[in-house]
């Protein structure tokens, strides 16, 4: 586990979180309809989602005084869509892209995303990858806000499931 503050670490998922990520995935899905957002509207991501994430390592759990919190995908495989950017990324170095961030809803408002990337750049750095990766929806307002704060830089549209994207990478020193 890796240390973020006094109380809130990041670590690995296992299948038996599953019942502990599950609630928080939902609370996100209905948090994005709720403030009318197209995000997570069409069965994505749902358990299948996040048992394959699981499977390949890339599922993190948020964890504060032992209780699961929030869940992320932290991969550096390749990501298919980021392949076909409609603008420019800033660098064709190796990445780790971030994926499904997800607080649960008795934590919001306390810094937990923005601490989620933090971690995450610190993962990158101990893999010597420098380059972070992340797409999030148009209307995902309080996504977008935390991206601008923490220095992401916009650098196109990429598309899921036919769906376009706002994409965005931070390098990292």
């Amino acid at each position: 586990m890796t240390n973020i503050s006094n109380d809130f670490k990041l670590r690995i998922a296992t299948e038996q979180d599953i019942p502990m990520i599950w609630p928080i995935i939902q609370q996100a899905i209905l948090r994005r309809k709720n403030d009318g957002s197209n995000q997570w509207q069409d069965g994505y991501p749902n358990s299948e989602t996040i048992m394959n994430d699981i499977k390949k390592q890339v599922g993190f759990v948020g964890v504060k005084n032992h209780e699961i919190i929030a869940y992320v995908a932290i991969d550096s495989a390749i990501e298919p869509a980021y392949e076909e950017i409609e603008g420019k990324w800033l660098s064709d170095l190796p990445y780790v892209v971030i994926h499904r961030v997800a607080v649960s809803e008795n934590q919001l408002g306390q810094g937990i995303a923005t601490k989620i990337f933090y971690e995450v750049e610190k993962i990158a750095l101990d893999q010597n990858i420098k380059s972070l990766k992340v797409d999030t929806n148009y209307d995902n307002v309080g996504m977008l806000k935390i991206l601008e704060k923490i220095n992401y830089t916009y650098c196109g549209e990429v598309y899921f499931r036919g769906s376009p994207r706002r994409a965005f990478e931070k390098l990292l020193k």
